[in-house]
C-alpha cells in the first residue's frame, strides 16, 4: 500500500482537501510536506507527537518533510477554543523554546538532511505593515474568515484583531513553502482546517487556479471513556525528560487501556500491519499478558528517548513489580520513586520500629510498627526485616542518599537521606 493507504489503514486521516489528486500525486513523485509548531512552550507533549509521527511516516517512505517553528506566529498567539486571548509571551522566552524545540525535532528526525527546520519569523518578519495589507490582506475575505469554526466560536467572547490575523499568517507560510521549497502538503490537527484551507486558497490565487496544494487533518484523539488523549493526573505527559522521565513516559504507554492500545500502536508505532494484527489477536485473547502495551510502551519510548531509556524503565518496572530493588542504581531509584511518598531523615543508625515510627511517620505509632515488622511485612531495600531489634543504617545502600520501604506487597515509601 502506498503512504496514503497506510494512513487510512491506521485511522489517521480525517479530512483531505482533494484525496485523489493527492494520491495521484504521492504516486507520481515525493513531494514535500509540512506541519508546524508554535514555541508557546519549552518542550512538546504526547499530543504534540501526533502529526509529528505523520511527518516521520512520509520520511521514511523517502519524502522530505519541513517542520516550521512558529518564531512569528508563536510570538502573537493562534486563537483557541478556549474562551480568553492567549497570553503574549516575550521575544526572549519565545527564541528560548524555539531552541528547545529545535533540539526535539532534531532527536525524533535525526540531523541527516532528510528533514528541514524552517522558522516563520525569517520572512513574516520582513513583511512591512503596508505590504502585508497590500500583497495579503486583500486576498482574504473577512466573512469567509468570520466563518471559519476556530473564529466562530470565538464572536460571542469577542477576539482580538491579532489573534484574528493568524489564519493569514498560517496561509502565507504554506505559500512561501510552496513557492521555495515545493511544499505541496499541509497536515494538521482536525482544528486546523480552516487555517489549512486558507493557505490553500492563498496559494490558488497567487500561484494559479491549477497549483496542487493539499491539506490533511488528523482526527481528534480521544480515549475510550471519552476524555482527551495525553492527559494523567499529573498533567501533560512531556517528551522533555526532565518534565516526564523516560520511565514515567514508559509507564503511561504501559497502562494504555485494552480498548486504546491497538489504535495507539497503529498512530505513535512503526509496526506494521501484520505485527499489530498479530498484538490485537493478543489483546482478543491473552488480555492478561499486556504484550501489546508492553510493545506499545517499547516503542514509542525508544523513539522519543533512546533504547537505553527503554533498559532503564523496564528494569525498574521489573525490581517494583518483583520487589528486588537491591540492584537499581541510585539514578534509577530517583526516577523510579519520584512520585512515590517520601520524607527526608537523618543518616543516623535507629532502631527499626523507632525509625518506622518516629522518624518517617510511615507507621502510625510504635505498637503498629512492632506488628507489622513481626508479620513480615516490612521490607527494607529489597530485604524482608522481621527483627524488632534490627537497626537501620543509611549508609549500606545506594551511596547512602536513600533507603526504600515496602509496606505489604506494594507501598513502597522513599526516605531521603539528608
Amino acid at each position: 500500500m502506498n503512504i496514503i493507504d497506510d494512513l487510512k489503514w491506521r485511522g489517521a486521516i480525517n479530512q483531505q482537501t482533494d484525496a485523489e489528486g493527492l494520491n495521484k500525486e504521492v504516486n507520481e513523485k515525493k513531494i514535500g510536506l509540512y506541519a508546524g509548531i508554535d514555541p508557546t512552550g519549552d518542550s512538546m507533549h504526547v499530543g504534540h507527537l501526533i502529526p509529528f509521527m505523520i511527518l516521520k511516516r512520509f520520511q521514511l517512505a523517502g519524502y522530505h518533510p519541513y517542520i516550521i517553528i512558529g518564531g512569528a506566529t508563536g510570538s502573537i498567539g493562534d486563537p483557541s477554543g478556549k474562551k480568553s486571548e492567549r497570553t503574549l509571551q516575550t521575544m526572549d522566552q519565545v527564541k528560548h523554546n524555539e531552541e528547545c524545540l529545535n533540539k526535539q525535532m532534531e532527536n525524533l528526525f535525526g540531523q541527516d538532511g532528510s528533514f528541514t527546520i524552517v522558522n516563520n519569523y525569517d520572512w513574516l518578519s520582513k513583511l512591512s505593515l503596508l505590504d502585508f495589507l497590500r500583497e495579503y490582506g486583500k486576498l482574504f475575505n473577512v466573512n469567509t474568515m468570520l466563518n471559519k469554526e476556530i473564529v466562530a466560536s470565538r464572536l460571542e467572547t469577542g477576539i482580538s484583531y491579532t489573534e484574528f490575523t493568524y489564519q493569514i499568517l498560517q496561509g502565507i507560510d504554506f505559500e512561501h513553502l510552496y513557492k521555495n521549497h515545493d511544499v505541496q502538503l499541509q497536515i494538521g490537527g482536525a482544528d486546523q482546517w480552516g487555517n489549512i484551507t486558507g493557505g490553500i486558497d492563498l496559494i490558488h490565487k497567487t500561484q494559479g487556479a491549477e497549483a496542487k496544494a493539499f491539506g490533511l487533518t488528523i482526527p481528534l484523539m480521544l480515549k475510550a471513556d471519552g476524555t482527551k488523549f495525553g492527559k494523567t493526573a499529573g498533567g501533560a505527559v512531556w517528551l522533555d525528560p526532565e518534565k516526564t522521565t523516560p520511565y514515567e513516559f514508559y509507564q503511561f504507554w504501559i497502562n494504555t487501556d485494552d480498548r486504546d492500545v491497538i489504535k495507539y500502536l497503529k498512530y505513535f508505532t512503526f509496526l506494521n500491519k501484520e505485527e499489530i494484527e498479530a498484538l490485537e489477536d493478543k489483546v482478543k485473547n491473552e488480555p492478561w499478558k499486556r504484550e501489546a502495551q508492553r510493545r506499545l510502551a517499547e516503542e514509542v519510548t525508544e523513539f522519543v528517548h533512546g533504547k537505553a531509556a527503554v533498559e532503564e524503565a523496564e528494569n525498574i518496572t521489573q525490581a517494583l513489580f518483583s520487589g528486588n530493588i537491591k540492584d537499581l542504581t541510585v539514578d534509577e531509584v530517583e526516577t523510579g520513586f519520584k512520585n512515590m511518598p517520601s520524607m527526608t531523615v537523618s543518616a543516623d543508625k535507629k532502631n527499626i520500629v523507632e525509625w518506622l515510627a518516629d522518624d518517617t511517620e510511615i507507621e502510625s505509632s510504635r505498637r503498629q510498627a512492632r506488628e507489622d515488622v513481626k508479620n513480615g511485612a516490612i521490607r527494607i531495600n529489597g530485604d524482608k526485616v522481621d527483627d524488632l531489634d534490627a537497626e537501620i543504617d543509611p549508609s549500606t545502600s545506594f551511596d547512602g542518599k536513600f533507603v526504600v520501604v515496602r509496606r505489604g506487597k506494594k507501598k513502597y515509601f522513599l526516605a531521603r537521606i539528608k
